[in-house]
């Protein structure tokens, strides 16, 4: 336990004296976080701006929609020139009994949105003036709390990438540091064992990971983010664990064929970006293709961002954590024994 204690000192201090290290692990992935917060943080409250010329019922039953609000104008051309210059998506114009949707092609969601609206409406106020009562009805609810706010599915993804950079980074930047000053030469000659060298290193960079998301929640339960905590959230911590020893082993793998820290840094960052943009750690791969959602599943990255997703935002229990936490364990186990196979103690 002597040795124990020491080595995890030493680590915790060479951690903390490391100037860069500290800002790629914490202030790095938060400006994403402020960033991505600050600018999706009334995203769900803007409403679509549309052209519209005329007067009757369904302008009226627009602006009774929430998700319409019309730019009132004279005439048809200053309508449609707005939309031709892309100032605006669409344009409805009324003239008589006729409604006229014109709307720019190059703005699809925009256009699918407004035509959608539009049209719905339109149909509604025919239905009551031929006064046939509807056939079907529709009842709609949302499964999570209508204030739900962008920032709640950005801090479990930003989280989950925060600590797959500061467990492949930390370990294999350790390594190849500790090679090339032939630290592990002489940890090897002292009197301590493996399993006590690793152990060691692993707990630090557990309490790294647990670090970051007492800070990452922290921040983004401050009223500029408004982060609202749901269900049994403290599940996460599980996930942070069980992340950060799967991506710690990926660092061991790295550090084992890279002989300098510059290569150990570029093949780090060559692991870590793509996984994080293909494991809808910035935005989500349900709309994706499907060969890029069946490659995105290979990745524990995607794995321990549907696990907090499903535990900080949705509310879910214990049955939430059996995949992600399977997948986890699976990948650390395997790439920990590749990693053991090539490690090597010195150059």
């Amino acid at each position: 336990m002597t040795a124990f204690r020491s080595l995890s000192a030493a680590m915790v201090k060479g951690f903390l004296r490391d100037r860069m290290t500290l800002f790629f692990v914490f202030l790095f992935p938060l400006m994403f976080l402020v960033v991505f917060g600050l600018l999706l943080g009334d995203s769900g409250e803007d409403k679509t701006k549309v052209a519209a010329v005329g007067d009757g019922p369904v302008l009226a039953a627009l602006e009774q929609t929430g998700a319409i609000e019309l730019e009132r104008y004279d005439d048809a051309a200053t309508a449609r020139r707005k939309v031709d210059d892309g100032d605006l998506p669409a344009a409805v114009v009324l003239e008589g009994d006729s409604v006229r949707l014109v709307y720019a092609a190059s703005d699809q969601v925009a256009a699918g949105t407004v035509t959608g609206i539009v049209s719905g409406v339109v149909d509604k106020i025919n239905l009551g003036a031929a006064n046939v009562p509807p056939r079907f009805t529709l009842e709609a609810e949302s499964v999570e709390d209508a204030s739900l706010k962008p920032i709640q599915y950005l801090t479990p993804g930003i989280l989950s990438w925060a600590v797959s950079i500061s467990g492949v980074f930390g370990a294999a930047l350790t390594m190849v540091s500790w090679r090339k000053k032939q630290v592990l030469r002489r940890i090897r000659l002292a009197p301590v064992s493996t399993t006590t060298v690793l152990t060691s290193r692993v707990l630090v960079s557990i309490g790294t990971a647990l670090a970051q998301g007492v800070v990452f929640v922290a921040v983004a339960l401050l009223p500029a983010f408004g982060l609202k905590l749901t269900g049994q959230w403290y599940l996460a911590l599980p996930l942070l664990v069980l992340g950060t020893v799967a991506f710690f082993a990926v660092g061991m793998l790295v550090g084992a064929f890279c002989k300098t820290e510059e290569a150990a840094s570029g093949a780090a960052n060559i692991i870590i970006m793509p996984m994080a943009f293909l494991s809808g750690t910035f935005f989500p791969v349900e709309n994706a293709p499907a060969w890029l959602r069946a490659v995105s599943n290979v990745f524990p990255l995607r794995h321990m961002n549907d696990g907090m997703l499903d535990v900080l935002v949705r509310g879910k229990g214990v049955e939430a954590l059996v995949l992600p936490a399977t997948v986890l364990i699976a990948f650390t186990l395997v790439v920990s024994a590749i990693a053991a196979k090539v490690f090597r103690w010195e150059d």
